[in-house]
C-alpha cells in the first residue's frame, strides 16, 4: 500500500503541474526557474548525498556498465525494427528515440531515492551518469541522420561535460573514493535539499506535458509505450539476472530503465527536425502509463 500511495502522489503532482501550466500560474518563465531549481540544485544535492560515502569501485562494476549498454542498444535496435516503416522520417526518428530514452533524472533517481534504501539510490545515481553519457549522443545521432539536421556531436558532448548532474556524480564518487569526511550538518542540509528533487521535477514534467488530439497516432504511440516501459525493463531484468549482480544493482537498473520517455526528447525533436506534436504526446502517455508499470516493477523487485 505504501508503494501505491507514493505512485498515486506522483500522479497527483504531475496533474497539479499540468493544471498550473493550463491556468497560467506556471508560465514559461516560472517553469524555467523551477527547472533550474531541479537541475542545478535539487538533483545534484540528491546525487552527492547518495554517493559521497561510497567508493567508485563499490558502485561501478564491469557488469553494471556492460549490462546498461547492452540494454540500451538492444532496445534501440528493436525500436528501429518496429518503427523502420513508420510514416514520415520525422515521426520515425522520434518513435525510435522515445522507445529507449529514459527519464532518469527528473523521475527515475528521485523515485528510487523516495522508495528504496541508500544503497539502491547510490547505484541509481551511477546508472543516471552512465546512461546520460550514452543515450543523449545516441538520440542526437539518430535524429540528425533521419532528419538531415545540422548539429554538432562535439557540442553535445561538451554540454555533457558541463552537466551539473554528471559533475556532481564525479565529485561525490571522488569524495567517497578518497575518503573525505563531510560534516554532519552539511550532509543533513544537502539531504533536505535533495528531498525536493522528486516534487519539483514532477511539477516540471507536468508543466511540460502537452497533448494535441488531432495528431494522435494510436498505433505508433502504443508501440512506443510497449517498447519503452514494458520491453526495456524486461530486457534489463533478463540481462542483470544473467549477470548475477547484487540486489541493489538489479533493483536500481530495472526500475531506472522502466521509467517513461524523457521530456528532453521533445526538446531534441523540436531542435533536430523531429515530429514535435508526436513527441509531446508520447512523453505524456508513457508518463501516465508508467504510474501503473512502475508499481508492478517496484512490487516485483521489492
Amino acid at each position: 500500500m505504501e508503494v501505491v500511495g507514493r505512485l498515486l502522489s506522483l500522479l497527483v503532482v504531475l496533474v497539479v503541474g499540468a493544471g498550473l501550466r493550463t491556468t497560467g500560474i506556471l508560465d514559461t518563465r516560472r517553469t524555467e526557474l523551477l527547472n533550474a531549481l531541479a537541475y542545478y540544485v535539487a538533483l545534484p544535492a540528491l546525487i552527492f548525498v547518495s554517493t559521497y560515502d561510497r567508493s567508485i569501485g563499490e558502485l561501478l562494476s564491469p557488469a553494471l556498465l556492460g549490462g546498461l549498454l547492452f540494454v540500451l542498444f538492444a532496445t534501440a535496435g528493436v525500436a528501429w525494427l518496429v518503427h523502420r516503416n513508420r510514416g514520415s522520417r520525422a515521426r520515425r526518428s522520434v518513435a525510435i528515440i522515445q522507445s529507449y530514452h529514459s527519464n532518469l533524472g527528473y523521475l527515475g533517481l528521485p523515485l528510487v531515492a523516495a522508495t528504496f534504501d541508500p544503497a539502491v539510490t547510490a547505484i541509481a545515481s551511477v546508472v543516471l551518469g552512465v546512461m546520460s553519457l550514452t543515450q543523449v549522443p545516441l538520440t542526437v545521432v539518430v535524429l540528425s541522420i533521419f532528419n538531415g539536421a545540422d548539429t554538432s556531436i562535439a557540442r553535445e558532448v561538451r554540454g555533457l561535460a558541463t552537466n551539473p548532474v554528471l559533475l556532481t556524480l564525479i565529485a561525490g564518487l571522488a569524495v567517497g573514493s578518497i575518503g573525505i569526511a563531510i560534516p554532519s550538518p552539511a550532509a543533513t542540509g544537502l539531504d533536505a535539499v535533495g528531498s525536493l528533487a522528486l516534487p519539483v521535477a514532477l511539477l516540471c514534467v507536468g508543466a511540460s506535458l502537452e497533448v494535441d488530439l488531432p495528431s494522435i497516432d494510436v498505433g505508433a504511440t502504443a508501440a512506443v509505450v510497449a517498447l519503452k516501459i514494458c520491453l526495456m525493463p524486461l530486457i534489463a531484468w533478463g540481462v542483470f539476472s544473467a549477470l548475477a549482480v547484487d540486489s541493489a544493482t538489479f533493483t536500481a537498473c530495472v526500475v531506472m530503465l522502466g521509467t517513461p520517455t524523457a521530456v528532453s526528447t521533445f526538446v531534441f525533436a523540436n531542435e533536430l527536425g523531429g515530429d514535435r506534436e508526436f513527441a509531446s504526446l508520447n512523453v505524456f502517455v508513457t508518463t501516465l502509463v508508467s504510474v501503473a508499470t512502475l508499481f508492478v516493477l517496484i512490487t516485483l523487485v521489492s
